[in-house]
């Protein structure tokens, strides 16, 4: 039989009926002769009503006890699906972060793992118990109880399939697998059986949500066998994430198309034209920590040029900021930006292999009249950034222009 390391989300454990339903379906898989080690998020809205509560305290609440405020929700989910375990006759066993330990870096509410301590766990499981481990936390040298960020639960599943060497990590959701778009904004989105890991990569950084990026990083490095499905479906083989491309079958052009709203863009304009100006502007965003996502530096002019780059729509204010001083320092002309932008992208191994890709995307949105204001490209995929209120058409459109909801 095998070792499966099991993620559940917020929305899978939202309520009491969902946690006695959660409890039931790892019953079964124990009855099956699995050992199991069961990841949870906090139950669906807790970890926002817990900030929300910090901030009625502290309008910037102070990192490491914001860690300490938001870990609590996880510890409740723990504690309640041992407890209704325990009720379905399963001897369970519960952790917090700390007591694996899963021991991480020192940066708080976005922390790294770094070793985790599976002793316990495998003693637990060779007694024949159920390990349910609180997902999204860890602990620093000092002790300190560390997040892992949002959707860290992921990346805590990901990373115990790891240390475990487990047969399969299986993260269940609110949908049954990984779908060519978001379906609520293109009903006619298809399921998919398989999709390689560099595709799920390049979806997660890009905005699906169905997977946390630092969990598909985790698996890849790892080879972590992982699978999406549905915590309200019994039936159901999900979406499996593949280490290679199946090369028996014609893989087709786009596999998926993700977007993301929470986008800014930001243009410092009239900089001088010269070697390292691109390290001003960008060093001290990095220092700032705020990350920067498509960067566009346009052709020099009477010796300066402009500088446009991406970063989240909750850092804007923060990044505006911080321009408003390496303005000064690097003699910008201005410093300007919008945050109703939004950026869509389509991936596909199968593009390395096809031309005339990019000019279908174009081509598509210029009949629908929707501008294109930056462009970056990889190896398997091309985002574009436009205008807010066009993105759900542009995904609409670009969805049906690539035959993305026909069978492959």
């Amino acid at each position: 039989m095998a070792l499966i390391v099991q993620k559940y989300g917020g929305t899978s454990v939202g309520s009491p009926d969902r946690i006695k339903n959660v409890a039931r379906r790892v019953a079964k898989f124990k009855a099956q002769g699995h050992d199991l080690v069961v990841v949870v998020s906090a139950m669906s809205g807790e970890t926002n009503r817990l900030i929300a509560l910090a901030k009625e305290i502290q309008s910037q609440p102070d990192p490491r006890e914001l860690d300490v405020i938001v870990s609590t929700g996880e510890q409740v989910t723990i504690g309640l699906l041992a407890m209704a375990l325990k009720e379905q006759g399963v001897d369970a066993v519960s952790y917090t972060g700390g007591q694996v330990k899963i021991l991480t870096d020192s940066a708080h509410t976005k922390a790294r793992i770094q070793h985790i301590d599976d002793a316990n766990m495998r003693a637990d499981l060779n007694a024949g118990k159920v390990v349910i481990v609180a997902g999204f936390q860890g602990v620093d040298a000092q002790g300190n109880i560390t997040t892992l960020g949002r959707g860290g639960s992921d990346t805590s599943g990901v990373a115990l399939a790891a240390a475990l060497k487990a047969d399969e990590c299986q993260i269940y959701t609110d949908v049954d697998g990984v779908y060519t778009t978001d379906p609520r904004v293109v009903p006619e989105a298809r399921k998919l059986k398989t999709i390689t890991f560099e595709e799920m990569l390049e979806l997660a950084s890009l905005g699906s949500k169905i997977l946390q990026i630092r969990s598909v990083e985790f698996a890849g490095k790892y080879n972590v066998k992982l699978r999406v499905l549905s915590s309200f479906q019994e039936e159901g083989e999900g979406t499996l994430i593949t280490f290679e491309e199946d090369s028996t079958v014609e893989k087709p052009v786009i596999s998926g198309i993700a977007f993301n709203r929470d986008e800014a863009r930001i243009n410092v304009i009239g900089v001088p034209d010269k070697p390292g100006i691109a390290y001003q502007i960008l060093g001290p965003v990095a220092d700032a920590n705020i990350d920067v996502d498509m960067i566009i530096q346009n052709v020099g002019q009477d010796g300066t040029t402009d500088f446009s780059f991406t970063v989240p729509k909750g850092e804007y204010p923060r990044a505006l900021k911080v321009l408003e001083e390496v303005k000064k320092h690097v003699g910008a002309r201005e410093v300007s930006g919008d945050d109703k932008i939004c950026k869509v992208s389509i991936v596909g191994v199968g593009m390395r292999s096809h031309v005339g890709v990019a000019s279908t995307m174009f081509r598509t949105l210029a009949e629908e009249g929707i501008n294109i204001q930056m462009i970056s490209t990889s190896e398997i995929k091309i985002s574009v950034v436009l205008d807010e209120k066009y993105l759900e058409l542009a995904v609409r459109v670009l969805h049906k222009a690539f035959g993305l909801e026909q069978a492959a």
